[in-house]
């Protein structure tokens, strides 16, 4: 029987919880530079070209793919063996090639860097579409809260600081959600719908924009 979330049927205008894992439960963030990298390689395809200044000459071969557009982002956190990412794609196709390139790109970088070879991920990604808005809320909840769940309580590689304005990627789509809360009545803000208080250590300073 195949794993579970491993059969995927995607369709166009519908959100996604997309997540995997390292082979045997490894860690794929080795240090901050991985994490970074990883950051660096989401904003890359994320972002139109023309606003990253890249140019517009190369060759095909040469030219990187880009998904700015056709997938947005929502919230995402990244985990020493994991990672978790919530997307919106705009047609029926973007989701697995955007995937593809991620993995792909991320994984020769790993390999390069510590010598290794062979996979990096425990198989293909799995992916759930979320079916309503309620799971859609919840879900950024269970991603945004993750960290604090396994311990790591100044884990600073996830999307929480751009939806309390202590950042802004601009890579990451996160109005989609906060539309649902206030900022100006402290009781339905999305802070207090985490339930999360003062104490939590948001490490901003170390960003990709």
């Amino acid at each position: 029987m195949p794993p579970k979330n491993s059969i995927k049927v995607y369709q166009a205008g519908a959100y996604y919880h997309i997540y995997n894992r390292g082979v045997d439960k490894r860690d794929i963030f080795m240090d901050d530079i991985d994490y970074k990298t990883f950051l660096s390689y989401l904003r890359l395809y994320l972002t139109d070209p023309k606003l990253q200044g890249l140019s517009l000459k190369l060759y095909p071969s040469k030219q990187l793919k880009n998904y700015a557009g056709a997938i947005d982002l929502l919230c995402y956190c990244l985990m020493p063996n994991h990672f978790h990412l919530l997307v919106r794609q705009s047609d029926s196709n973007s989701i697995k090639g955007f995937m593809s390139s991620l993995a792909t790109k991320y994984s020769m970088y790993i390999n390069k860097k510590y010598g290794r070879e062979g996979r990096l991920f425990q198989g293909v990604y799995k992916a759930v579409r979320v079916l309503s808005e309620q799971q859609l809320v919840y879900l950024t909840k269970y991603i945004h809260l993750n960290p604090q769940g396994k311990g790591l309580l100044n884990h600073r590689y996830f999307s929480l600081p751009n939806y309390l304005g202590k950042i802004k990627q601009k890579w990451l789509k996160p109005d989609a959600i906060l539309d649902y809360f206030s900022d100006i009545h402290p009781n339905f803000s999305y802070k207090s719908f985490l339930g999360i208080g003062n104490d939590l250590n948001l490490i901003s300073d170390i960003t990709i924009d």
